[in-house]
């Protein structure tokens, strides 16, 4: 028996989870942790972290440490895309080593589809679709079939930084919809493999399509909202969901049960990628997964593990 410990250091978001590792190759999880560092806000154009979500991320791994040392877990910390895209990220994470002792491993876009692909194959019995992972800063696009990864990319864009470059996050102009609607759809027209994706069901992973679950499940009545792994939803229930919190004003968008107060600035944009695949590929549903790059960790942890 063994401990892991995953730090997941997103654009929007860091997650932590300590693991307990059997030795029959299952594992059972004993923390879950989440913290809304934002770490994207405001990078800009000059692609630039700033003092201010930089001090916020620190602290959060400082808190994470705090819950998993009694553990002493073996530590895996990823980061994704804002990191990635940085141009002061070898300063960053040379500040997080000297203030936490946390060495993180930046994932490339290929390897954190991967990651999204072995998290959603090993808890979910899905035989084909198209993987759909939105983040703060970039979204994953994996098209699976027969069980197997046939296609991956990761694209610059996210709930963030959609939100931040067409003023998606106060009161919502149609015309800046429209125009984020045209620079997404100019980013999947160059993915010749989508046009093999037709009537496929789209799986859904990152905070955004969480967020879409549980405002769909909160209007069916469900009591645990929450539960949203395997959760299904037609084509025409996500566009009526999207349809209804479009029209909000931001403040009344933080009042919605089951979206986060955090996240009522960046759910528009946050949906904008599901809704142009979608109609893209003439999805009819959507098939949601609580399991992305950290269960693909603790997947590859486990196999290698028991070679």
């Amino acid at each position: 028996m063994s401990y892991l410990a995953i730090v997941d250091l997103g654009s929007n978001s860091a997650r932590m989870v300590v693991e307990e590792l059997h030795d029959d190759g299952t594992h059972t999880e004993l923390v879950r942790e989440k913290k809304d560092t934002r770490i994207a806000q405001n990078m800009g154009k000059e692609l630039l972290l700033k003092e201010e979500p930089i001090a916020r991320t620190i602290a959060a791994l400082k808190y994470f440490q705090s819950k998993y040392i009694d553990f002493h877990p073996t530590v895996r910390a990823i980061t994704t895309a804002a990191v990635r895209m940085a141009k002061n990220q070898s300063d960053f994470l040379e500040r997080v080593r000297r203030e936490t002792g946390i060495d993180f491993q930046v994932l490339t876009g290929d390897q954190e589809a991967y990651y999204d692909y072995l998290g959603v194959v090993s808890t979910l019995n899905v035989n084909e679709g198209v993987v759909l992972d939105t983040g703060g800063a970039s979204v994953e696009l994996i098209a699976v079939n027969d069980g197997q990864q046939e296609a991956a990319v990761s694209l610059p864009f996210g709930a963030v930084t959609l939100s931040e470059n067409f003023d998606l996050a106060n009161d919502i102009a149609s015309k800046n919809i429209d125009a984020a609607n045209t620079y997404i759809l100019s980013n999947y027209d160059r993915l010749f493999w989508l046009a093999q994706q037709q009537q496929k069901p789209v799986i859904l992973l990152g905070g955004a399509n969480r967020s879409l679950a549980r405002m769909a499940r909160t209007k069916l009545g469900e009591n645990e909202i929450s539960l949203i792994h395997g959760f299904e939803m037609s084509v025409n229930q996500v566009e009526q969901v999207f349809s209804e919190i479009r029209k909000m004003t931001r403040s009344e968008r933080e009042k919605v049960v089951g979206l986060e107060i955090s996240r009522a600035d960046i759910i528009v944009s946050g949906l904008l990628p599901l809704l142009n695949l979608m109609r893209k590929i003439n999805s009819p549903k959507v098939i949601f997964s609580e399991s992305g790059v950290r269960e693909g960790l603790i997947a590859e942890t486990l196999a290698q593990k028991n070679e």
